[in-house]
């Protein structure tokens, strides 16, 4: 064979050699891609305790993370507020279990992963129950400007827990100081238009109209029957607020309960005036950067103290030029710190 031959042949078996291995090294690579994702699925998809073929954890465990998810609930969320939560009910739909919170009367829903790790609280986010919730660290409260009536501003979503809280740590203040102080509630929302649909806030629609409703009360009533209304709102219909009808009927109730009257105040919140009363809320808290609820500014300083009535009375006495004789009482000193919110 001639020489030229020879080598043309050589490479040719060398070539057939190089394609031999890459067909397998492909084989190979596919086969362990194959047992990979095969293990993954395996991890990711099977939980220990899972009933064999439905794909849902037994009853027992889903009452373990239902009293682990109140229990987080009462350490963290409610922290020493009015009395304590407590499971009415669990079940599980879609690999997530929907826990009914039975607190101060009412019935509030709450979601858990069925792994007992996350919280998903409405108007909160995921909260990662393993992880301890860090306790507030002390910060240098800005002091604010004296004057003979101090401005107080709590900038609220209403339907944002953490500024419900905030709202009921405040009242028992708003009844001591009365008129010797100026006590504000504002609203965070985003007003896109002149229409009411055109606000918009971080819990949705039903939170939207009953920040316009606000903002008409305090308008038109006093700041007594606004914060009655304020405290019935929070104790008895803000855990109804992903049920729009439901709110309905329960707002007027309270309205009614303390004096308001209903159509006027529909009127309003359905006009270009409620719209107004918002937009200049938004206006307010983009004005001070305020993007979380809660936030409280004294006399154009920020608090960022305990959220409890006394607290609540300790920072807004500090902006008198001369303390008033209420002052000097004491009020309850039970609370949460200043850790929560609802961000924008």
């Amino acid at each position: 064979m001639p020489e030229e031959h020879k080598t043309e042949h050589k490479a040719q078996e060398e070539h057939k050699v190089e394609h031999k291995h890459q067909d397998n090294k492909w084989r190979y690579t596919t086969i362990a891609l194959i047992v990979i994702v095969v293990l993954l699925l395996v991890v990711f998809l099977w939980k220990p305790g899972e009933i064999s073929g439905t794909g849902q954890i037994s009853v027992d465990s889903q009452n373990q993370i239902a009293n682990k998810t109140v229990n987080f609930i009462n350490e963290n969320i409610i922290s020493g507020g009015s009395g304590t939560a407590a499971v009415d009910s669990v079940s599980e739909t879609s690999g997530i279990l929907n826990v009914t919170v039975l607190y101060q009367g009412r019935k509030i829903p709450v979601y858990a992963t069925t792994d007992g790790k996350y919280l998903i609280l409405p108007g909160a986010g995921i909260i990662d129950m393993d992880v301890p919730v860090p306790q507030a660290e002390e910060t240098q409260q800005e002091q604010p400007q004296k004057t003979d009536k101090p401005l107080a501003q709590l900038f609220v979503m209403a339907f944002c827990p953490y500024g419900i809280q905030a709202e009921n740590a405040m009242k028992p203040v708003v009844d001591l100081l009365g008129s010797k102080t100026d006590i504000q509630v504002h609203f965070i929302a985003s007003v896109g238009g002149t229409t009411p649909d055109t606000i918009q806030s971080l819990h949705g629609t039903v939170e939207a109209q009953e920040d316009l409703r606000q903002v008409c009360i305090m308008k038109y009533y006093s700041q007594k029957i606004y914060w009655n209304y304020l405290m019935d709102i929070n104790a008895n219909c803000s855990g109804s607020y992903s049920n729009a009808a439901a709110y309905d009927t329960c707002w007027k109730n309270a309205a009614t309960k303390v004096g308001i009257d209903v159509s006027k105040i529909v009127t309003c919140s359905n006009s270009t005036e409620g719209v107004n009363l918002v937009k200049a809320d938004a206006y307010l808290s983009s004005a001070n950067g305020v993007s979380g609820s809660p936030t409280l500014i004294i006399n154009g300083a920020n608090y960022n103290g305990a959220r409890t009535p006394d607290a609540y009375k300790e920072g807004i006495c500090a902006a008198f030029i001369t303390e008033p004789t209420e002052c000097s009482q004491n009020l309850s000193t039970t609370g949460t710190t200043a850790s929560g919110g609802c961000a924008s």
